[in-house]
Protein backbone atom coordinates (compact mmCIF):
# COMPACT_ATOMS: atom_id res chain seq x y z
CA UNK A 1 0.00 0.00 0.00
CA UNK A 2 1.33 3.33 -1.21
CA UNK A 3 2.71 5.57 1.66
CA UNK A 4 0.12 8.61 0.35
CA UNK A 5 -3.08 6.39 1.24
CA UNK A 6 -2.17 5.95 5.26
CA UNK A 7 -1.07 9.36 5.69
CA UNK A 8 -4.23 10.91 7.49
CA UNK A 9 -5.51 14.64 5.94
CA UNK A 10 -4.28 16.07 9.84
CA UNK A 11 -0.62 14.96 8.47
CA UNK A 12 -1.51 16.24 4.81
CA UNK A 13 -1.98 19.32 6.09
CA UNK A 14 0.07 20.27 8.72
CA UNK A 15 3.85 18.60 7.89
CA UNK A 16 3.33 20.90 4.37
CA UNK A 17 2.26 23.92 6.60
CA UNK A 18 5.13 23.02 9.16
CA UNK A 19 7.48 23.29 6.45
CA UNK A 20 6.47 26.47 4.80
CA UNK A 21 5.90 28.57 7.83
CA UNK A 22 9.90 27.64 8.93
CA UNK A 23 10.80 28.15 5.49
CA UNK A 24 9.28 32.11 5.68
CA UNK A 25 10.70 32.27 8.94
CA UNK A 26 14.08 31.95 7.58
CA UNK A 27 13.58 34.63 4.68
CA UNK A 28 12.04 37.21 6.90
CA UNK A 29 15.20 38.84 8.41
CA UNK A 30 16.77 38.91 4.86
CA UNK A 31 13.43 40.96 3.77
CA UNK A 32 13.17 43.09 6.60
CA UNK A 33 15.10 46.17 5.12
CA UNK A 34 13.44 45.75 2.10
CA UNK A 35 10.26 45.23 2.81
CA UNK A 36 10.37 48.01 5.71
CA UNK A 37 11.13 50.36 3.52
CA UNK A 38 8.35 49.68 0.95
CA UNK A 39 6.21 49.56 4.21
CA UNK A 40 6.69 52.77 5.31
CA UNK A 41 6.04 54.40 2.10
CA UNK A 42 2.36 52.51 1.73
CA UNK A 43 2.14 53.06 5.77
CA UNK A 44 2.69 56.59 5.32
CA UNK A 45 0.81 57.59 2.67
CA UNK A 46 -2.10 55.16 4.44
CA UNK A 47 -1.27 57.62 7.62
CA UNK A 48 -1.61 61.10 5.94
CA UNK A 49 -4.84 60.20 4.21
CA UNK A 50 -6.60 59.12 7.32
CA UNK A 51 -5.45 62.37 9.03
CA UNK A 52 -6.85 64.49 6.15
CA UNK A 53 -9.65 62.09 6.57
CA UNK A 54 -9.98 63.31 10.48
CA UNK A 55 -9.31 66.85 9.61
CA UNK A 56 -12.28 66.61 6.98
CA UNK A 57 -14.70 64.60 9.92
CA UNK A 58 -13.95 67.47 11.95
CA UNK A 59 -14.75 70.29 9.59
CA UNK A 60 -17.73 68.15 8.60
CA UNK A 61 -18.99 68.29 12.34
CA UNK A 62 -18.34 71.78 12.81
CA UNK A 63 -20.39 73.20 10.22
CA UNK A 64 -22.89 70.24 9.45
CA UNK A 65 -25.16 71.71 12.13
CA UNK A 66 -25.12 75.14 10.66
CA UNK A 67 -27.72 74.70 8.00
CA UNK A 68 -29.94 72.41 10.28
CA UNK A 69 -29.55 75.59 13.22
CA UNK A 70 -30.92 78.45 9.38
CA UNK A 71 -33.72 75.94 9.10
CA UNK A 72 -34.99 75.47 12.52
CA UNK A 73 -34.88 79.02 13.17
CA UNK A 74 -36.60 80.41 10.15
CA UNK A 75 -38.17 77.17 8.21
CA UNK A 76 -38.17 77.10 4.43
CA UNK A 77 -41.06 78.81 3.19
CA UNK A 78 -42.00 80.78 6.39
CA UNK A 79 -42.17 84.36 5.26
CA UNK A 80 -40.55 87.23 7.40
CA UNK A 81 -42.43 88.91 10.05
CA UNK A 82 -43.61 92.37 9.56
CA UNK A 83 -41.54 93.28 12.55
CA UNK A 84 -40.06 91.49 15.26
CA UNK A 85 -42.49 92.90 17.90
CA UNK A 86 -45.28 91.37 16.41
CA UNK A 87 -43.65 87.45 16.72
CA UNK A 88 -41.33 88.17 19.40
CA UNK A 89 -42.41 84.58 21.54
CA UNK A 90 -42.54 82.33 18.89
CA UNK A 91 -39.22 83.59 17.91
CA UNK A 92 -37.76 83.32 21.00
CA UNK A 93 -38.93 79.75 21.06
CA UNK A 94 -37.62 78.72 17.23
CA UNK A 95 -34.41 80.24 18.13
CA UNK A 96 -33.46 78.31 21.41
CA UNK A 97 -34.53 75.41 19.53
CA UNK A 98 -32.00 75.74 16.77
CA UNK A 99 -29.03 76.97 19.34
CA UNK A 100 -30.23 73.45 20.97
CA UNK A 101 -29.60 71.30 18.09
CA UNK A 102 -25.72 71.80 17.95
CA UNK A 103 -24.99 74.13 21.12
CA UNK A 104 -21.21 73.65 20.37
CA UNK A 105 -20.58 74.95 17.66
CA UNK A 106 -24.08 76.50 16.87
CA UNK A 107 -24.82 78.65 19.89
CA UNK A 108 -25.65 81.50 18.35
CA UNK A 109 -28.22 82.10 15.75
CA UNK A 110 -29.59 85.79 14.66
CA UNK A 111 -32.10 87.76 12.16
CA UNK A 112 -31.77 90.88 10.41
CA UNK A 113 -34.60 92.47 9.26
CA UNK A 114 -34.79 95.14 5.99
CA UNK A 115 -35.94 97.59 8.31
CA UNK A 116 -32.83 96.93 10.43
CA UNK A 117 -34.56 95.25 13.31
CA UNK A 118 -32.47 92.60 14.88
CA UNK A 119 -33.01 89.60 17.11
CA UNK A 120 -30.44 87.04 18.03
CA UNK A 121 -29.54 84.23 20.53
CA UNK A 122 -27.07 83.27 22.55
CA UNK A 123 -26.61 79.97 24.60
CA UNK A 124 -23.95 80.30 26.83
CA UNK A 125 -25.08 76.70 28.52
CA UNK A 126 -27.54 74.20 28.14
CA UNK A 127 -29.90 76.39 30.02
CA UNK A 128 -28.70 80.08 30.11
CA UNK A 129 -29.11 81.77 27.05
CA UNK A 130 -28.74 85.71 25.86
CA UNK A 131 -31.23 87.76 23.55
CA UNK A 132 -29.70 90.57 21.76
CA UNK A 133 -32.23 92.52 20.55
CA UNK A 134 -32.80 95.95 18.59
CA UNK A 135 -36.28 97.15 17.32
CA UNK A 136 -35.54 100.70 16.12
CA UNK A 137 -32.96 101.33 13.13
CA UNK A 138 -31.38 103.97 15.08
CA UNK A 139 -31.22 102.44 18.91
CA UNK A 140 -29.02 100.41 20.08
CA UNK A 141 -28.71 96.62 20.60
CA UNK A 142 -29.49 95.13 24.41
CA UNK A 143 -28.68 92.08 25.88
CA UNK A 144 -31.04 90.65 28.18
CA UNK A 145 -30.01 86.99 30.34
CA UNK A 146 -32.50 84.51 31.18
CA UNK A 147 -32.28 81.17 32.30
CA UNK A 148 -34.40 78.29 30.47
CA UNK A 149 -36.35 78.67 27.31
CA UNK A 150 -39.00 80.49 28.93
CA UNK A 151 -37.17 81.83 31.44
CA UNK A 152 -37.35 85.75 32.49
CA UNK A 153 -35.11 88.24 31.17
CA UNK A 154 -32.70 89.97 33.25
CA UNK A 155 -32.47 94.04 33.14
CA UNK A 156 -31.47 95.14 29.32
CA UNK A 157 -27.31 95.97 29.05
CA UNK A 158 -27.11 98.18 26.23
CA UNK A 159 -24.12 97.98 23.37
CA UNK A 160 -21.50 100.41 23.48
CA UNK A 161 -21.69 101.75 19.38
CA UNK A 162 -24.50 101.48 17.28
CA UNK A 163 -25.20 98.46 15.02
CA UNK A 164 -26.90 98.18 12.09
CA UNK A 165 -27.13 94.56 10.75
CA UNK A 166 -28.08 95.57 7.54
CA UNK A 167 -24.40 96.99 7.18
CA UNK A 168 -22.73 94.01 8.07
CA UNK A 169 -21.17 91.24 5.52
CA UNK A 170 -23.44 88.34 6.52
CA UNK A 171 -26.29 90.25 5.42
CA UNK A 172 -25.05 91.75 2.58
CA UNK A 173 -24.02 88.03 1.49
CA UNK A 174 -27.45 86.31 2.64
CA UNK A 175 -29.19 88.75 1.19
CA UNK A 176 -27.83 88.56 -2.46
CA UNK A 177 -27.75 84.80 -2.08
CA UNK A 178 -30.77 82.52 -3.03
CA UNK A 179 -29.82 79.87 -0.74
CA UNK A 180 -27.43 79.12 2.31
CA UNK A 181 -24.04 81.13 1.43
CA UNK A 182 -20.99 80.87 3.92
CA UNK A 183 -19.09 84.57 4.53
CA UNK A 184 -15.51 85.51 4.23
CA UNK A 185 -13.83 84.04 7.31
CA UNK A 186 -13.26 87.28 9.73
CA UNK A 187 -11.27 88.28 13.12
CA UNK A 188 -14.59 88.43 15.87
CA UNK A 189 -13.69 91.52 17.25
CA UNK A 190 -14.80 90.44 20.59
CA UNK A 191 -12.72 87.60 20.48
CA UNK A 192 -9.85 88.54 18.01
CA UNK A 193 -10.31 84.67 17.29
CA UNK A 194 -11.54 83.79 13.05
CA UNK A 195 -15.39 82.64 12.46
CA UNK A 196 -17.51 82.08 10.34
CA UNK A 197 -20.77 82.59 8.91
CA UNK A 198 -23.59 80.55 7.14
CA UNK A 199 -26.39 83.22 6.30
CA UNK A 200 -29.65 82.94 4.87
CA UNK A 201 -32.38 85.48 2.61
CA UNK A 202 -35.73 85.29 4.20
CA UNK A 203 -38.10 86.51 2.23
CA UNK A 204 -41.48 88.25 2.88
CA UNK A 205 -45.11 87.38 2.05
CA UNK A 206 -44.66 89.39 -1.18
CA UNK A 207 -41.85 87.42 -2.40
CA UNK A 208 -39.43 90.17 -1.81
CA UNK A 209 -36.31 90.61 1.03
CA UNK A 210 -37.66 90.49 4.65
CA UNK A 211 -34.31 89.57 6.26
CA UNK A 212 -31.55 87.68 6.30
CA UNK A 213 -31.05 85.10 9.48
CA UNK A 214 -27.40 83.72 9.98
CA UNK A 215 -25.39 81.49 12.70
CA UNK A 216 -21.53 81.89 13.63
CA UNK A 217 -19.04 79.19 13.70
CA UNK A 218 -15.94 79.75 16.11
CA UNK A 219 -13.17 78.70 14.27
CA UNK A 220 -11.25 77.79 17.90
CA UNK A 221 -12.28 74.88 18.39
CA UNK A 222 -11.05 73.48 15.03
CA UNK A 223 -7.62 75.34 15.48
CA UNK A 224 -7.47 73.25 18.99
CA UNK A 225 -8.33 69.76 17.38
CA UNK A 226 -5.46 70.46 14.04
CA UNK A 227 -2.91 71.17 16.89
CA UNK A 228 -3.85 67.85 19.24
CA UNK A 229 -3.39 65.71 16.15
CA UNK A 230 -0.41 63.26 16.88
CA UNK A 231 0.47 61.89 14.08
CA UNK A 232 4.29 61.82 14.53
CA UNK A 233 7.14 63.84 16.49
CA UNK A 234 7.72 66.44 13.30
CA UNK A 235 4.49 66.39 11.41
CA UNK A 236 2.34 68.97 10.21
CA UNK A 237 -1.09 69.85 9.64
CA UNK A 238 -3.23 73.48 8.43
CA UNK A 239 -6.05 74.41 6.97
CA UNK A 240 -6.62 76.87 4.95
CA UNK A 241 -8.73 78.72 2.05
CA UNK A 242 -7.52 78.57 -1.87
CA UNK A 243 -5.53 82.00 -1.60
CA UNK A 244 -3.58 80.38 1.05
CA UNK A 245 -5.00 82.04 4.20
CA UNK A 246 -4.49 79.96 7.27
CA UNK A 247 -8.10 78.57 8.89
CA UNK A 248 -5.73 76.53 11.17
CA UNK A 249 -2.30 75.54 11.52
CA UNK A 250 -0.97 72.69 14.24
CA UNK A 251 2.20 75.19 14.25
CA UNK A 252 1.43 78.58 13.50
CA UNK A 253 -0.96 80.96 14.79
CA UNK A 254 -3.52 82.08 11.93
CA UNK A 255 -4.25 85.89 12.87
CA UNK A 256 -1.08 88.21 13.79
CA UNK A 257 -1.94 90.61 16.12
CA UNK A 258 -0.50 93.87 16.72
CA UNK A 259 2.36 94.95 19.06
CA UNK A 260 0.49 96.26 22.39
CA UNK A 261 0.31 100.04 22.27
CA UNK A 262 -0.87 100.10 18.66
CA UNK A 263 -3.81 100.52 16.68
CA UNK A 264 -2.89 98.47 14.13
CA UNK A 265 -6.19 95.57 13.76
CA UNK A 266 -5.64 92.08 13.36
CA UNK A 267 -4.55 90.40 10.71
CA UNK A 268 -5.04 87.00 8.78
CA UNK A 269 -2.27 84.70 8.02
CA UNK A 270 -1.03 83.28 4.76
CA UNK A 271 0.50 79.80 4.62
CA UNK A 272 3.03 81.10 2.64
CA UNK A 273 4.23 84.39 5.09
CA UNK A 274 3.61 82.11 8.41
CA UNK A 275 7.45 81.87 8.83
CA UNK A 276 7.52 78.09 9.42
CA UNK A 277 9.65 76.57 6.97
CA UNK A 278 8.37 72.95 6.32
CA UNK A 279 4.61 74.34 6.42
CA UNK A 280 5.67 77.08 3.49
CA UNK A 281 7.26 74.49 1.55
CA UNK A 282 3.77 72.36 1.87
CA UNK A 283 2.13 75.34 0.71
CA UNK A 284 4.20 75.69 -2.51
CA UNK A 285 3.12 71.87 -3.05
CA UNK A 286 -0.33 72.48 -2.92
CA UNK A 287 -0.07 75.79 -4.98
CA UNK A 288 1.50 74.19 -7.65
CA UNK A 289 -0.87 71.68 -7.44
CA UNK A 290 -4.09 73.82 -8.09
CA UNK A 291 -2.56 75.89 -10.90
CA UNK A 292 -1.28 72.66 -12.67
CA UNK A 293 -5.29 71.93 -12.61
CA UNK A 294 -5.52 69.44 -9.90
CA UNK A 295 -9.24 68.23 -9.54
CA UNK A 296 -8.83 67.23 -5.97
CA UNK A 297 -11.86 65.45 -5.94
CA UNK A 298 -10.06 63.15 -3.98
CA UNK A 299 -7.37 63.25 -1.82
CA UNK A 300 -3.59 63.45 -3.04
CA UNK A 301 -0.49 61.98 -1.87
CA UNK A 302 3.01 63.21 -3.04
CA UNK A 303 6.97 63.43 -1.71
CA UNK A 304 8.78 66.17 -2.13
CA UNK A 305 12.05 67.94 -1.18
CA UNK A 306 11.35 69.92 2.01
CA UNK A 307 13.45 72.38 4.06
CA UNK A 308 17.73 71.33 4.00
CA UNK A 309 16.82 68.86 1.37
CA UNK A 310 14.86 66.71 3.44
CA UNK A 311 12.34 64.49 1.87
CA UNK A 312 8.68 65.31 2.98
CA UNK A 313 5.39 63.37 2.34
CA UNK A 314 2.20 65.31 1.54
CA UNK A 315 -1.46 64.29 1.31
CA UNK A 316 -3.90 67.17 0.89
CA UNK A 317 -7.76 67.28 0.40
CA UNK A 318 -10.11 70.01 -1.35
CA UNK A 319 -13.81 70.33 1.05
CA UNK A 320 -16.72 72.34 -0.26
CA UNK A 321 -20.25 72.21 -0.54
CA UNK A 322 -23.32 73.61 -1.63
CA UNK A 323 -23.28 76.60 0.31
CA UNK A 324 -19.70 78.12 -1.26
CA UNK A 325 -17.59 76.39 1.67
CA UNK A 326 -14.22 75.76 -0.14
CA UNK A 327 -11.54 74.92 2.54
CA UNK A 328 -8.03 72.84 1.79
CA UNK A 329 -6.85 70.40 4.48
CA UNK A 330 -2.55 69.64 4.19
CA UNK A 331 -0.99 67.12 6.40
CA UNK A 332 2.94 67.48 5.77
CA UNK A 333 5.11 64.42 7.74
CA UNK A 334 9.35 63.82 6.91
CA UNK A 335 9.54 60.80 5.75
CA UNK A 336 12.32 60.00 8.54
CA UNK A 337 10.17 60.10 10.93
CA UNK A 338 8.66 57.03 9.65
CA UNK A 339 11.89 55.45 8.56
CA UNK A 340 13.18 55.74 12.69
CA UNK A 341 13.89 52.34 13.63
CA UNK A 342 13.77 49.83 10.62
CA UNK A 343 16.95 49.14 10.80
CA UNK A 344 17.48 47.98 14.60
CA UNK A 345 13.89 46.21 14.02
CA UNK A 346 15.75 43.68 11.49
CA UNK A 347 16.97 41.10 14.31
CA UNK A 348 13.85 41.47 16.29
CA UNK A 349 11.56 41.09 13.39
CA UNK A 350 13.61 38.08 12.59
CA UNK A 351 13.29 36.67 16.21
CA UNK A 352 9.57 37.82 16.13
CA UNK A 353 9.18 35.62 12.50
CA UNK A 354 10.25 32.66 14.22
CA UNK A 355 8.87 33.15 17.17
CA UNK A 356 5.97 33.57 14.93
CA UNK A 357 6.29 29.90 12.80
CA UNK A 358 5.64 28.16 16.06
CA UNK A 359 2.44 29.96 17.29
CA UNK A 360 1.08 29.81 13.76
CA UNK A 361 2.10 26.02 13.02
CA UNK A 362 0.35 25.57 16.84
CA UNK A 363 -2.68 27.84 16.26
CA UNK A 364 -2.69 25.84 12.61
CA UNK A 365 -3.17 22.77 14.77
CA UNK A 366 -5.71 24.16 16.40
CA UNK A 367 -7.69 25.40 13.89
CA UNK A 368 -7.47 21.51 12.12
CA UNK A 369 -8.68 20.12 15.37
CA UNK A 370 -11.64 22.88 15.15
CA UNK A 371 -12.54 22.28 11.53
CA UNK A 372 -12.18 17.97 12.27
CA UNK A 373 -15.15 18.51 14.99
CA UNK A 374 -17.10 20.42 12.98
CA UNK A 375 -16.65 18.05 10.04
CA UNK A 376 -17.39 14.55 12.60
CA UNK A 377 -20.85 16.41 13.13
CA UNK A 378 -21.71 16.63 9.46
CA UNK A 379 -20.62 13.14 8.98
CA UNK A 380 -22.67 12.15 12.14
CA UNK A 381 -26.03 14.18 10.92
CA UNK A 382 -25.35 12.34 7.27
CA UNK A 383 -25.65 9.08 9.00
CA UNK A 384 -28.54 10.31 10.98
CA UNK A 385 -30.88 10.89 7.98
CA UNK A 386 -29.65 8.03 6.39
CA UNK A 387 -31.44 6.06 8.88
CA UNK A 388 -34.21 8.12 8.45
CA UNK A 389 -34.09 10.79 11.39
CA UNK A 390 -34.67 13.39 8.92
CA UNK A 391 -34.93 16.12 11.63
CA UNK A 392 -31.37 15.63 13.06
CA UNK A 393 -29.75 18.49 14.68
CA UNK A 394 -26.94 19.90 13.10
CA UNK A 395 -25.11 22.25 15.45
CA UNK A 396 -22.50 23.74 13.14
CA UNK A 397 -22.22 28.09 12.70
CA UNK A 398 -19.32 28.86 10.24
CA UNK A 399 -19.40 32.08 8.11
CA UNK A 400 -16.95 29.96 5.74
CA UNK A 401 -16.96 26.81 3.05
CA UNK A 402 -17.59 24.29 5.91
CA UNK A 403 -20.54 26.68 6.93
CA UNK A 404 -21.99 26.72 3.57
CA UNK A 405 -21.94 22.52 3.64
CA UNK A 406 -23.88 22.72 6.92
CA UNK A 407 -26.46 25.24 5.11
CA UNK A 408 -26.70 23.10 2.69
CA UNK A 409 -27.20 20.21 4.44
CA UNK A 410 -29.90 21.47 6.52
CA UNK A 411 -31.71 23.05 3.55
CA UNK A 412 -31.82 19.17 2.42
CA UNK A 413 -33.10 18.31 5.40
CA UNK A 414 -35.77 21.09 4.76
CA UNK A 415 -36.58 19.70 1.47
CA UNK A 416 -37.09 16.14 2.72
CA UNK A 417 -39.71 17.48 4.84
CA UNK A 418 -41.06 19.95 2.39
CA UNK A 419 -44.12 19.22 -0.14
CA UNK A 420 -42.90 21.08 -2.67
CA UNK A 421 -45.82 22.24 -4.45
CA UNK A 422 -47.38 23.76 -1.21
CA UNK A 423 -44.54 24.17 0.41
CA UNK A 424 -46.33 23.02 3.91
CA UNK A 425 -44.82 20.19 4.90
CA UNK A 426 -44.64 16.53 4.49
CA UNK A 427 -46.71 13.37 5.25
CA UNK A 428 -43.23 11.89 6.99
CA UNK A 429 -42.61 15.19 8.71
CA UNK A 430 -46.19 15.53 10.53
CA UNK A 431 -46.14 12.36 11.38
CA UNK A 432 -42.89 12.58 13.15
CA UNK A 433 -43.54 16.00 14.74
CA UNK A 434 -47.16 13.99 15.99
CA UNK A 435 -45.12 11.60 17.35
CA UNK A 436 -42.85 13.75 19.32
CA UNK A 437 -45.45 16.00 20.76
CA UNK A 438 -46.96 12.03 21.93
CA UNK A 439 -43.27 11.18 23.44
CA UNK A 440 -43.44 14.91 25.11
CA UNK A 441 -46.52 14.18 26.63
CA UNK A 442 -45.68 10.91 28.22
CA UNK A 443 -41.80 12.05 29.82
CA UNK A 444 -42.56 15.47 30.80
CA UNK A 445 -46.46 13.95 32.45
CA UNK A 446 -47.83 17.03 30.11
CA UNK A 447 -51.55 17.29 30.66
CA UNK A 448 -51.82 19.53 27.63
CA UNK A 449 -54.88 18.23 25.31
CA UNK A 450 -53.89 18.90 20.74
CA UNK A 451 -56.34 17.90 18.31
CA UNK A 452 -55.42 16.39 14.95
CA UNK A 453 -57.39 18.03 11.81
CA UNK A 454 -58.17 15.36 8.62
CA UNK A 455 -59.50 17.52 5.67
CA UNK A 456 -59.89 16.44 2.55
CA UNK A 457 -61.01 18.67 -0.16
CA UNK A 458 -65.02 18.20 -1.54
CA UNK A 459 -65.40 17.45 -5.58
CA UNK A 460 -61.44 18.61 -6.30
CA UNK A 461 -61.23 15.63 -9.24
CA UNK A 462 -63.99 18.10 -10.87
CA UNK A 463 -61.41 21.05 -11.40
CA UNK A 464 -58.89 18.79 -12.55
CA UNK A 465 -61.41 17.67 -15.36
CA UNK A 466 -62.89 20.65 -16.59
CA UNK A 467 -59.80 23.39 -16.18
CA UNK A 468 -56.63 20.72 -15.97
CA UNK A 469 -54.16 19.70 -13.40
CA UNK A 470 -52.08 23.30 -13.36
CA UNK A 471 -55.67 24.37 -11.84
CA UNK A 472 -56.02 21.32 -9.60
CA UNK A 473 -52.43 22.46 -8.92
CA UNK A 474 -53.21 26.33 -7.83
CA UNK A 475 -56.40 25.22 -5.52
CA UNK A 476 -54.22 22.89 -3.58
CA UNK A 477 -51.30 26.50 -3.20
CA UNK A 478 -54.51 28.28 -2.31
CA UNK A 479 -56.29 25.57 0.27
CA UNK A 480 -52.63 25.34 1.53
CA UNK A 481 -52.08 29.09 1.96
CA UNK A 482 -55.71 29.63 3.98
CA UNK A 483 -54.72 26.73 6.10
CA UNK A 484 -51.47 28.09 7.11
CA UNK A 485 -53.48 31.47 7.66
CA UNK A 486 -55.97 30.09 9.92
CA UNK A 487 -53.29 28.23 12.23
CA UNK A 488 -51.81 29.65 14.87
CA UNK A 489 -48.02 29.99 16.17
CA UNK A 490 -47.66 26.23 18.00
CA UNK A 491 -49.67 24.92 14.95
CA UNK A 492 -48.92 23.00 12.30
CA UNK A 493 -50.53 22.36 8.47
CA UNK A 494 -48.91 19.33 6.09
CA UNK A 495 -50.29 18.25 2.91
CA UNK A 496 -51.07 14.33 3.65
CA UNK A 497 -51.27 13.56 0.55
CA UNK A 498 -53.48 14.11 -2.59
CA UNK A 499 -56.16 16.66 -1.86
CA UNK A 500 -55.75 15.81 1.37
CA UNK A 501 -54.64 18.03 4.59
CA UNK A 502 -53.64 17.69 8.31
CA UNK A 503 -53.60 20.13 11.23
CA UNK A 504 -51.98 19.50 14.34
CA UNK A 505 -53.84 21.91 16.53
CA UNK A 506 -51.62 22.45 19.94
CA UNK A 507 -53.79 23.02 23.40
CA UNK A 508 -57.52 21.77 22.54
CA UNK A 509 -58.50 21.68 26.17
CA UNK A 510 -62.00 20.17 24.91
CA UNK A 511 -64.44 18.09 22.08
CA UNK A 512 -66.36 21.30 22.11
CA UNK A 513 -62.85 23.52 21.38
CA UNK A 514 -61.93 21.06 18.57
CA UNK A 515 -65.27 21.22 16.92
CA UNK A 516 -65.48 25.31 16.70
CA UNK A 517 -61.83 24.85 15.22
CA UNK A 518 -63.20 22.35 12.73
CA UNK A 519 -66.27 24.73 11.76
CA UNK A 520 -63.53 27.84 11.18
CA UNK A 521 -61.93 25.26 8.86
CA UNK A 522 -64.90 24.94 6.89
CA UNK A 523 -65.74 27.96 6.59
CA UNK A 524 -62.46 28.90 5.19
CA UNK A 525 -62.18 26.95 2.31
CA UNK A 526 -65.38 26.97 0.78
CA UNK A 527 -64.50 28.92 -2.53
CA UNK A 528 -64.85 28.47 -6.65
CA UNK A 529 -62.24 27.73 -9.30
CA UNK A 530 -64.02 28.32 -12.37
CA UNK A 531 -67.45 27.03 -12.26
CA UNK A 532 -67.23 24.50 -9.72
CA UNK A 533 -68.09 24.82 -6.07
CA UNK A 534 -64.70 23.64 -3.63
CA UNK A 535 -65.38 22.93 -0.50
CA UNK A 536 -63.77 20.70 2.06
CA UNK A 537 -64.89 17.92 4.68
CA UNK A 538 -62.80 18.53 8.34
CA UNK A 539 -62.41 14.96 10.90
CA UNK A 540 -61.53 15.58 13.67
CA UNK A 541 -59.20 13.67 16.58
CA UNK A 542 -58.32 14.60 20.09
CA UNK A 543 -55.62 13.43 22.07
CA UNK A 544 -54.95 10.95 24.23
CA UNK A 545 -58.55 10.70 23.94
CA UNK A 546 -59.06 9.19 20.21
CA UNK A 547 -55.41 7.11 19.95
CA UNK A 548 -51.91 7.65 21.84
CA UNK A 549 -49.97 7.57 18.68
CA UNK A 550 -49.72 9.34 15.38
CA UNK A 551 -50.98 6.93 13.15
CA UNK A 552 -53.99 5.86 15.33
CA UNK A 553 -54.74 9.58 15.41
CA UNK A 554 -54.73 10.18 11.69
CA UNK A 555 -56.71 7.24 11.19
CA UNK A 556 -59.24 8.17 13.39
CA UNK A 557 -59.53 11.68 12.20
CA UNK A 558 -59.90 10.33 8.54
CA UNK A 559 -62.62 8.14 9.55
CA UNK A 560 -64.66 10.65 11.46
CA UNK A 561 -64.22 12.61 8.08
CA UNK A 562 -65.46 9.97 6.00
CA UNK A 563 -68.68 9.69 8.63
CA UNK A 564 -69.07 13.51 7.94
CA UNK A 565 -68.93 13.40 4.65
CA UNK A 566 -71.16 10.17 4.29
CA UNK A 567 -73.94 12.20 6.44
CA UNK A 568 -73.78 15.36 4.48
CA UNK A 569 -74.40 13.12 1.32
CA UNK A 570 -77.68 11.43 3.22
CA UNK A 571 -78.62 14.70 4.27
CA UNK A 572 -78.17 16.56 0.37
CA UNK A 573 -80.63 13.00 -0.95
CA UNK A 574 -83.17 13.67 1.73
CA UNK A 575 -83.19 16.94 0.63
Amino acid sequence: MPISTRIRLRHWLTIPFAALVTGVALLIGALSYQAGSQAVDTVADHLLLETVARIGQAIDRHVVGSGAALEAAFPRGMPAPPSIEAEMAALRSRFWIATSLHLDPNNYVYYGSRAGQFFGLWRHSAQDGELRLKLKPEAKREFFRFREIDGALAAPVPETRLYDPRERPWYKAGASSLSHTWTAIYIDFRTAELVATRARRVNDPAGQLGGVVATDISLRKLNDFVRGLSTSEHALAFIIEPDGKLIASSRTPNVQHPAQGTNAPNQRLSAADSGDAAQVAAYAQVSQALRAGARLDKAITKRFDGPNGEVMQLAFDRLRDDAGLDWITVVAVPRSDFMQGVTSNVQRTALIGAAGAGAALLLGLGILGWISRDLRRLAQAAREVGAGRLDAPLAVQRADEIGDLANSFRQMQRQLSTDPLTGLVNRDALLRAMGARIEQHRRAADSGRFAVLFIDLDDFKAINDRHGHAAGDRALIEFGARLRTASRAGDLVARYAGDEFVMLIDNVESAAAAAQVREKIEALLGCSVGDAAVGGTVGVAAYPDDGDSAEALVRHADADMYARKRNAKTARGAG
